[in-house]
């Protein structure tokens, strides 16, 4: 098994354990794979729910800029919703788990 593959099956079981939901494979994977080597990094594999510009740079660079989306408050919520949902008080929410949160929410998995 690729170390890729071992990545997914961690994020498959984060969601599973933590959110209580069996994770879509095929999309899961997809947004992995979008993601490049970033996953591979301990920095940028995570999102830090509480640091502003960390956010900011989900919402930029993934809502708007990758899935099409319009600035707004819907975006904030969103994303607000997702950390939520991940569980607030977890620090390790990574990267791939958000993203693919938010594609489920916005129903903009046509993007992969």
């Amino acid at each position: 098994m690729s170390k890729r593959d071992e990545l997914i099956e961690k994020y498959a079981a984060d969601i599973k354990d933590k959110i209580g939901e069996t994770a879509d494979m095929d999309l899961l994977t997809k947004v992995t794979i979008g993601l490049g080597p970033s996953i591979y990094n301990a920095d940028s594999s995570t999102v830090s729910g509480s640091d502003a510009s960390e956010v900011e740079r989900v919402k930029t660079n993934f809502l708007i800029k990758k899935l099409g989306l319009k600035d707004g408050p819907e975006l904030d919520e969103a994303i607000a919703k997702v950390m939520e949902q991940y569980g607030v008080s977890n620090r390790n929410k990574y990267r791939a788990v958000v993203y693919y949160l938010l594609v489920k929410h916005f129903n903009k998995s046509s993007v992969y």
